[in-house]
Parts: structure tokens; sequence; C-alpha cells
């Protein structure tokens, strides 16, 4: 097994009174492509901050490329790219100004790249001497894209990337990031609440809920193997899955399975009287596991 590139243990925050964080558990080995899901104020942007190191945990411990987040290297920090869901940019320059400003702090940086982008995202010509500051929402997240992608980071940090952008923004951006990054083993964390997009881009998914990782695996075993079990309690009261995901029973006595079935799993107890066996989407998981 490779050494992991994100490893988080025991990992808590809290707002005031409000736990965020509650032993987040959290592994990601090089060159996998995560889908980070979870309902709005689950903690996706909380987890990511305290991922990278720019929100302090109340405990726990996190490591990138095997350092401490709290002490990382210049070359560590080097392969690092961050999109936040809130472009932080410096608003009075321009793009150009931007980007020779970053370009001076990465020793990798790739310079057709960042020209291509500014050429195909509307930043050619008068766009790239405009003040920042007076860009739209979706100019200025397609410019956090590029300032992150430019120095080919070994690790890409993605908050709600495409939350700002139009429907052809972004196709073009899923396109970048399969055709520029993926392909280059590049490990992605891409959290969106468009299931659409991360069901083209993301090899693995992992639910935030509770305050916890509740649920990790590569997207396409998922699909292919989590099903909703239905029937009376007297049913189901014998039944138990070895890969078993929730269990709830209704006020009127029904009970409700989220559990990875075998093919064959799913088959017998199809066969069987009192039950419905139905393989779910990705948006049904997403609502079953989330609840």
């Amino acid at each position: 097994m490779k050494p992991s590139i994100v490893e988080i243990n025991g990992l808590h925050k809290a707002f005031s009174k409000q736990q965020v964080l509650q032993g987040v558990n959290w592994n990601i080995e090089p060159g996998k492509v995560v889908g980070l899901l979870g309902r709005n104020g689950a903690g996706k942007s909380t987890l990511l901050e305290c991922l990278l190191g720019l929100r302090e945990a109340d405990g726990g411990a996190s490591t990138l490329f095997g350092e401490p987040v709290t002490a990382l290297s210049d070359q560590a920090r080097a392969d690092i790219g961050y999109v936040p869901q809130t472009s932080e940019l410096f608003e009075w320059l321009t793009p150009v100004q931007l980007l020779d400003y970053f370009k001076a702090l990465y020793p990798r940086w790739n310079a057709a790249k960042v020209d291509g982008l500014m050429q195909r995202w509307g930043f050619g010509g008068e766009a790239a001497h405009k003040q920042i500051g007076k860009l739209s929402g979706g100019e200025k997240q397609r410019l956090s894209i590029i300032r992150a992608l430019a120095h080919d980071p070994k690790l890409l940090v993605l908050d709600e990337p495409v939350a700002s952008l139009d429907p052809v923004g972004r196709r073009d951006f899923l396109h970048e990031l399969v055709d520029g990054v993926i392909e280059r083993d590049t490990t992605v964390i891409f959290s969106t609440h468009i299931l659409s997009d991360l069901e083209r881009v993301a090899l693995d998914v992992a639910f935030l809920q509770g305050g916890k990782i509740t649920l990790q695996a590569p997207l396409d075993e998922l699909l292919e193997s989590a099903h909703r079990i239905t029937g009376t309690g007297a049913a189901l009261a014998g039944l138990r899955f070895s890969d078993e995901i929730r269990r709830q029973q209704d006020a009127g006595g029904g009970v409700s399975i989220l559990a990875r079935l075998s093919g064959a799993e799913a088959a017998a107890l199809r066969a069987g009287p009192e039950l419905r066996v139905e393989t779910l989407s990705l948006e049904d998981l997403f609502v079953e596991v989330t609840k």
C-alpha cells in the first residue's frame, strides 16, 4: 500500500458550543480523486481548512506528505493547490499582476499552462489587465482555479470550485481537471454539491455526516453494491449484513436498511417475500447516508 498523502486522526473542531468535526479519521493515498460529500453545514469547508492548516483544530492530528500541517516545509507547501469556496484574491491587482506575484513563489510554475488557460477562459486581451475587484464572481472563480493549477500541484484541494460558474464554465473546468490534472496522477479532493459533476471526475467518494467520515469507497463499486432494503420489522428482524451502513425504523414499524450487497445477495433477497430491494443512484445514496 502506498503511504498516504493525507492522514487525519481524531480531528475535532467546534465553534462556540457547536461541535462540527467529531473525531474525523481520513486517509487518502497518492493519485486518488476523492469527492467529499455532505449536507450544507456538515463541516466540509472546515475539514478542508483544518487539513491544510488554514484553521486550527481543537484536537487530533493531520499530516500532508508525512509532515504535520502545523509545520509544513516549503517543499510541501509548493506541492499543494487550493481553490476555496469563496475566492480570496488581491482585488486591487489585475489577473496578470496576481499571477506574476504567485509565479515568484513557486519554483515549478507552468507558464505554458497558465497562458493557455488565460486565453481559453476569457482572460486574453484587455480582460487580463482589468482590476480583479471589477470581475464577476465566475471570472474570479476561474482565476482562482488558474492560480491553483499553475504550479502543477501534487495535491489539489477544491472546495465547491464550480459554485460560481455557468454550465459552460463548469464543463471547461471539468475538462481541464480530467485532461490536465487527473491524468498526471495528482491527488485531488473535490467538494461539491453538484453530484453530476462529481460522477464525471471522482474515483472515490467520502461522506461527512455527524462530524465524521461515515463512508468512503470507490464510486463505481459503491453504486454497484449499495442497496436499500425495506420491509416489516418482522421480515427484517433476523437479517444482518456484513457491510451494513444504516438501519432505521419508522413510526409504523417498517424498517429500512442501507447496506452494500453482492449481486448474489441482492438476488437472494429479491426472491424472498415481503422485502423490497432497490439499487441506488448517487443522489439516492447521498440522501440515505446523510440523513
